[in-house]
């Protein structure tokens, strides 16, 4: 049922329930577990990169903050953006400036921001349910209990519906279910870095592949860096999600901003950092797997072998200095990432609806998409759609490497582009009626949009000239890239024809001064 008329979001978010609700979707609890072992096969050459994953992350959280920097400049000055975030910024950016030429692109450029956001915001988090669906299957077959690729998908159908039914119901409710799994991973995120630590410390013979904290944090080849930087990049997406939830903050003015800069220090600065420097700082020989060939291999070829190198890892520690308690380990630590994986799929299901949302209200996508539920107050038939896309691609993903990989290239490839096309906008938001500071407006912009775009090339270089399944895989991710693009200019056109709104704005027109 739609909203009755005047209906508008609930104001229900402080500072803390939008930093929450971004820390949730970030989810470091559940990222090292699911990315640890594509970071060690990485290659350069046909070596690991994976001595450089440390420093990977610290250079892309300096990306990271630049691009957070440039949502949160444009959220101070465009507090009314409500849920559309980088959709409205686009628009306002281009209808505040004084040169014709810009104010008659102000639609097409929301339409732009808009509709590619949607790479990121409506494949993802089918990408968490197939993370969640795989993770769901690990669990079980740690008790011999072994499930079916027909029964992986209907994981995978059965989570997106319950995530969806509590987006339903309003982001009040999403919010306390993020407060607790933050708590969770957080705690977890502690006890694995402090279990990590202390059997280094304890047990000095174990082989270790880093000779010392140092020479996990400090760079050992900077193409390697690079390399690992593709990867660690996308650990760190999430903390925009802040700005479409405006419509929701108490004061937006004051907390959007500085919810999006706290909780990627959080996340990234801290929680991050702590457990990717525990994990490779506790990486040892004595750790072993069996490779493809058959062979037993350790270190991080064994991490690189194995379906869960985090598990293993946990398992191990627990085995030889708690007492035999690496299985029970394992299956605590597995279950604080499976909760994760929910906080962020409910986060992504929040964030993604919210500028299709607005995109509805201006009849730029179906304007059913548009309305408000009567007594939630919640973009539900969004929701809805959002969760049966996600059930689709999360059991599309699940049933092999190669289709995750495909959907999460496509994912990460709108990522790259809505954050580069922000960064761009800061410099045509600060270069109108706006107060201009080099450092703020120019240079981080600028320093954003290089790395963001550069980092794009490098992830479709890299896995293009890879060969094989993942050149393969690539291809198919830029061509679903593409047909989204075509099916949106066609739309544009269809829609715009139908509605008999131009494509242009009409500049305003200035009397003369008597």
């Amino acid at each position: 049922m739609a909203a009755a008329p005047g209906t508008e979001m609930k104001r229900t978010l402080t500072m803390t329930g939008l930093t929450i609700n971004a820390m949730a979707l970030i989810a470091p609890g559940a990222f090292l577990w699911t990315t640890f072992q594509a970071q060690v096969v990485q290659q350069n050459g046909g070596a690991t990169t994976a001595f450089d994953m440390v420093p990977g992350l610290l250079f892309v959280l300096v990306l990271a903050f630049l691009t957070a920097f440039s949502y949160a400049e444009l959220s101070n000055i465009y507090p009314e953006a409500g849920a559309g975030s980088s959709y409205y910024f686009a628009e306002a950016a281009f209808l505040q400036r004084e040169e014709a030429i810009h104010y008659k692109f102000a639609r097409l450029a929301k339409f732009i921001v808009g509709w590619v956001s949607h790479l990121y915001y409506w494949i993802y988090p089918g990408i968490m349910v197939a993370f969640t669906a795989t993770l769901l299957v690990y669990i079980l077959g740690l008790f011999g209990i072994a499930l079916n690729q027909p029964l992986e998908i209907g994981a995978a159908v059965v989570f997106s519906a319950l995530v969806g039914l509590i987006a339903y119901r309003g982001i009040s409710g999403s919010t306390m279910t993020a407060v607790v799994i933050n708590a969770i991973q957080l705690t977890a995120l502690v006890g694995f870095a402090v279990l990590a630590i202390a059997f280094r410390l304890t047990h000095p013979d174990a082989g270790y592949v880093h000779a010392s904290i140092a020479d996990v944090v400090l760079p050992h080849n900077m193409t390697n860096v690079l390399f690992q930087g593709t990867i660690a990049i996308l650990l760190l997406v999430g903390f925009e999600s802040v700005t479409a939830l405006g419509g929701e903050a108490i004061n937006p003015k004051r907390d959007v901003r500085r919810a999006v800069l706290l909780s990627l220090a959080i996340q990234g600065a801290v929680a991050y950092v702590i457990e990717y420097v525990a994990a490779n700082f506790v990486v040892n020989t004595s750790v072993t797997a069996t490779d493809a060939t058959g062979h037993t291999v350790s270190g991080y070829a064994a991490a690189a072998a194995s379906g869960a190198p985090i598990g293993d890892i946990v398992r191990f520690i627990g085995d030889k200095m708690l007492g035999g308690t690496g299985f029970a380990l394992v299956i605590i630590l597995a279950g604080t990432v499976l909760i994760a994986l929910i906080g962020t799929t409910l986060a992504c299901l929040n964030t993604g609806v919210r500028i299709t949302y607005v995109m509805g209200r201006d009849k730029e996508v179906p304007g059913i998409l548009g309305m408000l539920h009567f007594r939630h107050a919640t973009p539900h038939y969004g929701v809805i759609a959002l969760a049966i896309v996600s059930a689709v691609l999360g059991g599309y993903a699940v049933l092999s490497a190669d289709n995750l990989l495909q959907i999460t290239l496509a994912s990460n490839t709108g990522t790259f582009l809505v954050y580069g096309m922000t960064n761009a906008i800061v410099l045509f938001a600060f270069g109108g009626v706006h107060k201009r500071n080099i450092l703020k407006h120019v240079i981080i912009p600028v320093a954003g949009l290089v790395a963001n775009v550069g980092m794009l090339v490098g992830v479709v270089f890299m896995s293009v000239s890879s060969g094989g399944s993942t050149q393969t895989d690539t291809l198919i991710a830029l061509a679903i890239v593409g047909a989204w693009i075509v099916v949106g200019a066609a739309w544009l056109v269809f829609n715009s024809a139908a509605t008999k709104t131009s494509l242009f704005v009409k500049p305003p027109v200035i009397s003369p001064e008597r």
